[in-house]
């Protein structure tokens, strides 16, 4: 009768102890994560700005920001690279991760090392490059455009309205296929080869057998990518940042970067955090809807 109370006191101490061991981890995660989103949200209602005292304004940022031109420009940007760069990201990544997985293993780790260095590289290396291929006097770009007759004149890419969020896209794309490439090769590599294999003696083609069989595999995986890629196209600032600032005449702005200058450049923190809690909402709106549609397809 005894060895089961000292079971439950074991379970007890065992339960204790691991309360006691994710404390440090639960006291980061509250005062890092939980206390600047509360704070977000709760100065997004007052106007806060430097070396005064914030005043509570209720619900006057939020009008403000569907009456301000250039948060709407900025939010209509960011949809536009959002609604490019995510399809086009994943279709890309899974149609490379097709036609490498089944090379020999060298060949397909070459490849996924090729795609997934701009990742490593860093954002501002990559982006030094960029800048010196669109530059509209010595650039790649306009130097292969003349030489090949496509172009009559140089052209100043990031300077120009009609051509700059084009080019930040293009960038965006290139830096954002390496890990859906890894993901899906790995994805792809785990799927059973030998229902595959009976696919292909019963008569199904390549597309049959990867519509019947690999995507419903897959799916997973590509709902990870879809969440992550949304999120990441949404959250587009260093490019912005680092090559045209929002310009010319707000035409890049992004969400993201419009807080940053908000935030940071006017000290408008309660106007900037109000952006912010706009920007979260949109993005947990559209993962939720995702996670949703990847659910009933599974």
């Amino acid at each position: 009768m005894k060895e089961p109370k000292r079971s439950r006191a074991l379970v007890r101490q065992e339960t204790i102890a691991s309360y006691i061991f994710l404390l440090p981890s639960l006291i980061f995660f509250v005062g890092f994560v939980i206390y600047p989103m509360v704070l977000c949200v709760v100065t997004s209602f007052f106007d806060s700005t430097m070396n005064r005292a914030d005043i509570f304004v209720g619900l006057a940022n939020y009008k403000e920001l569907f009456a301000d031109p250039i948060f709407i420009g900025a939010l209509k940007n960011t949809f536009i690279i959002v609604v490019v760069s995510v399809p086009v990201t994943c279709a890309f990544s899974l149609w490379v991760s097709s036609a490498i997985v089944d090379l020999p293993e060298w060949t397909t780790s070459l490849f996924r090392c090729v795609f997934y260095l701009p990742v490593v590289t860093g954002s501002v290396a990559v982006t030094v490059v960029w800048k010196w291929m669109y530059n509209n006097y010595y650039g790649i770009f306009n130097y292969l455009g003349k030489s090949l007759g496509l172009l009559d004149k140089n052209i100043n890419w990031l300077g120009d309205e009609r051509f700059a969020l084009g080019c930040i896209i293009l960038i965006l794309l290139t830096t954002s296929v390496g890990q859906p490439i890894v993901l899906y090769v790995s994805a792809l590599g785990n799927v059973d080869q030998s229902i595959v294999e009976a696919a292909e003696v019963d008569g199904a083609n390549d597309f049959q057998a990867f519509w019947k069989i690999k995507w419903p595999a897959i799916m997973p995986t590509t709902l990870y990518i879809l969440v992550i890629t949304t999120i990441n196209s949404f959250q587009c600032f260093a490019l912005i940042q680092l090559l045209t600032s929002g310009g010319p005449n707000h035409s890049t702005d992004t969400i993201m970067y419009y807080i940053y200058y908000t935030a940071f450049k006017l000290y408008r923190y309660g106007y900037g955090n109000a952006m912010g809690v706009v920007l979260a909402i949109i993005i947990a709106i559209l993962s939720a809807v995702q996670f949703k549609l990847g659910n009933q397809d599974n």
